[in-house]
């Protein structure tokens, strides 16, 4: 591995930069990375030295959304909440989706966030 150096005054100093990553960190990503920097400074540390920090974020935040997507479509299944119940009640409907969002939001700081 060749590093270049910068001399900047009388210093040389290294010219390092980060690998571009054209996914979003998302507000998953952004969770865990508090997460890391307040509990695992050494692996979050880590991770930035490596590069990866901003690769591991997005990979996690992809994950972390597709399993919200279907904790929340599993917990509509099981308690019954329809599109017909959505025209015939909004705000029932309005209620019970939030409600379903918040339980699954939840269940993933949990699992996937705060581990």
């Amino acid at each position: 591995m060749e590093i270049a150096y910068v001399k900047c005054g009388d210093y040389y100093i290294p010219d390092l930069t980060l690998p571009e990553e054209p996914r979003p960190m998302g507000k998953w990503g952004r969770m865990h990375r508090e997460y890391l920097k307040a509990t695992h400074p050494i692996t979050y540390t880590n991770l930035i030295l490596s590069g990866k920090l901003w690769t591991y974020l997005a990979d996690l935040n992809e994950q972390a959304q597709l399993r919200l997507d279907t904790l929340v479509s599993q917990m509509k299944a099981a308690e019954g909440i329809t599109e017909a119940l959505k025209a015939r009640d909004p705000m029932q409907w309005v209620q019970r989706m939030n409600s379903i969002r918040d339980r699954a939001e939840e269940i993933l700081r949990e699992e996937l966030i705060y581990v």
